[in-house]
């Protein structure tokens, strides 16, 4: 009994999208025996489940911020019962996590479930592909999977990608041709693997998000997964390396639109959105002949073109109609104490005389 017969419907349906794709790269003039049709299938499957996983991606993204956001919550709840390891507190602290993923839509295993689906689809490509070679020699339990038939194996198996082909392992091949090959591939899967995480993880969480236990979970895979999948990549067929590599690099492509135009609130690339947003809206202004002004003084301009002169409030002009004063007053003459003075002696000597 087959353990993974479960695959078999999944393996079909794989079947038949590589070659309902190679069926239209040779109508677009490519080779319809081995050749590049065949490698192009991969990447076409890759485009075709992936496109199929794009409202998960969403769920997915969803869910991650949501984790993202709650993670203040969830450290508060983990410092209350913190030492507390008695069954009452633990149930407590169960009870009032679920109640958190509760409240704000959110749980840790939905931010997984499109790698998890991908699963069943990357291990039914796996045994298609190891399939080839005993289909081709009619030596396999089965006769054809799907439309892959005998004749059909034999050319998808003589398919090379730089002189290996897309049946060859590294740990069972000879050419040294193909385990070069491979060890590229491995290189270029486990590298797209770090740059997706890292993409998702330093660039798009808030500062609150990258504390704590479950932060520190994360930094630990960002550097686990792609050594897992170096040493695991010496048992994947060519074909499988060229399907997860260009699964990553859709995903890269995919989380940058994401993180670019819809970031989490409170991260890197939330600041970003905002500075483009208003140079943008910068440059509309200028466009129109606006006039932007940011948190600069008002000044206003001078009248005419020139220089306003300051003016000294103390020095006033007398005026003729203030404080008036007699004929006699007004026309004095500059030295008029002096001619006051001799008025009086003359005075003074004309009353002596009236006494003699």
């Amino acid at each position: 009994m087959d353990f993974f017969a479960f695959l078999y419907p999944i393996e079909w349906v794989v079947a038949w999208i590589m070659y309902g794709s190679h069926t239209l790269f040779t109508m677009l003039g490519l080779a319809s025996g081995p050749g590049t049709a065949w490698v192009l299938s991969i990447v076409a499957l890759v485009i075709v489940i992936r496109i199929a996983l794009i409202p998960l991606f969403f769920r997915q993204i969803k869910a991650s911020r949501g984790m993202q956001m709650i993670q203040p919550e969830l450290q508060a709840v983990q410092k209350k019962y913190k030492g507390k390891t008695d069954p009452a507190s633990r149930e407590a602290m169960t009870r009032e996590t679920m109640e958190l993923y509760r409240k704000h839509g959110t749980n840790p295993f939905a931010s997984c479930m499109p790698l998890l689906l991908q699963s069943p689809i990357f291990f039914a490509l796996f045994r298609v592909l190891n399939s080839l070679e005993p289909i081709s020699n009619g030596t396999h339990s089965r006769d054809a999977i799907g439309p892959i038939t005998q004749n059909v194996a034999g050319d998808i198996e003589s398919s090379t990608l730089f002189g290996a082909q897309l049946s060859d392992v590294f740990l069972t091949t000879d050419s040294w041709v193909s385990r070069a090959v491979v060890i590229a591939l491995i290189v270029a899967m486990s590298a797209t693997t770090f740059l997706t995480q890292r993409q998702l993880t330093m660039k798009n969480m808030p500062p609150s998000a990258l504390e704590g236990p479950m932060a520190q979970t994360q930094k630990m895979m960002l550097y686990l997964l792609p050594v897992v999948f170096a040493i695991s990549g010496v048992n994947f067929p060519v074909g499988v390396l060229i399907y997860w590599t260009v699964t990553n690099l859709w995903s890269m492509g995919q989380q940058y639109y994401t993180i670019k135009r819809m970031p989490t609130p409170g991260s890197l690339a939330e600041k970003q959105l905002k500075e483009r947003q208003a140079r943008k809206a910068a440059e509309k202004a200028a466009a129109r002949g606006e006039v932007v002004v940011v948190d600069a003084p008002e000044v206003e301009a001078p009248r005419g073109g020139q220089r306003v002169q300051p003016k000294r409030k103390s020095r006033q002009k007398p005026s003729s109609q203030v404080n008036p004063r007699p004929a006699t007053a007004q026309s004095a003459p500059a030295g008029g104490d002096e001619a006051d003075r001799a008025t009086g002696e003359a005075d003074d000597d004309t009353s002596k005389q009236k006494k003699k």
